[in-house]
């Protein structure tokens, strides 16, 4: 008796949830039919079988509990399905900056302003030959390329040497060919040459015996600065110049040599200078002692 009981129980179980399939099934045939109806008015909607599909859950009859306590059954309450809907996050527009046009403005080059020439009543007492400060002149550029060869000098390094004779020596009323000339017999025009008396530079001055004329701020090393060495050397040939009163005398005096009869150190300086001069470019060669001779 009790297992016929169960099985009506199960029995009328089985109906209930195929009335529920039937009833599913034609609620969604249904549903489809009136979304199809609707899509020949306006745009076609397009309707899945899984969005006709309603949740029917089928409580148990108190007849049914009854009997499943009795046969010791736990009855499982219905579980009811939550549809969970997805969380969309909001995405803010990406604003994107604008584009900027290529400029085609080129901006023009720093210009060097040139140096201003004299114009007018200027421009006619100018000198046309006059040349920068610290430019050697034509015939000096010559004799720097000969040293550069002869002495293996480099020409940056004589250069200034060079440039610092045609002033000083044009200052004094020297020829600045003999201010090379005496560079060349003294040190050949090595700037940090030193003699056993204690003589430095391209002129070998001795510092101890000039130093009205090279200055009380100047350093121990002062002579050995090309510009200096040149300036303070053709001031001790004009302090002999002034003394003795003429060019052989002077040179002696220079190179401290004047009890010497034959004066073998200006004959020496005066080679040198002929030589020079050729290099220069210069037609007459004859010297200020031939010259006075």
């Amino acid at each position: 008796m009790k297992h016929a009981t169960r099985f009506n129980a199960l029995a009328r179980q089985a109906g209930g949830i195929a009335r529920t399939v039937a009833q599913g099934a034609a609620l969604s045939a249904g549903l489809m039919g009136m979304a199809y109806m609707n899509g020949a008015v306006s745009d076609p909607i397009r309707v899945q079988y899984s969005d006709t599909m309603v949740e029917v859950v089928a409580e148990p009859t108190i007849s049914e509990s009854a009997m499943a306590s009795g046969l010791g059954l736990r009855v499982t309450p219905p579980v009811q399905l939550s549809v969970v809907e997805p969380e969309i996050g909001y995405t803010p527009p990406v604003r994107l900056a604008p584009v900027r046009e290529p400029s085609l403005s080129v901006s023009p080059p720093a210009l060097k302003l040139a140096k201003a020439r004299p114009v007018g009543i200027e421009a006619l007492g100018a000198d046309p030959f006059a040349q920068e400060e610290g430019e050697l002149s034509a015939e000096m550029a010559r004799v720097r390329d000969w040293i550069a060869d002869t002495y293996r000098v480099s020409e940056q390094t004589i250069a200034p040497a060079l440039a610092a004779a045609e002033t000083h020596a044009e200052e004094l009323g020297f020829d600045p060919l003999l201010i090379v000339a005496i560079m060349a017999v003294e040190s050949s025009f090595n700037p940090r040459a030193v003699s056993n008396m204690g003589a430095q530079g391209l002129m070998q001055v001795i510092p101890r015996y000039h130093k009205d004329k090279i200055g009380p701020n100047r350093g121990r090393n002062a002579l050995f600065d090309p510009e200096v060495n040149v300036r303070v050397g053709t001031l001790v040939l004009h302090e002999g110049l002034q003394r003795y009163g003429s060019m052989q005398r002077a040179l002696q005096y220079y190179n401290g040599a004047l009890k010497d009869p034959k004066a073998r150190y200006t004959r020496k300086v005066m080679a040198v200078k002929k030589r020079l001069m050729l290099i220069a470019g210069r037609t007459d060669t004859r010297t200020a002692i031939e010259l006075a001779g």
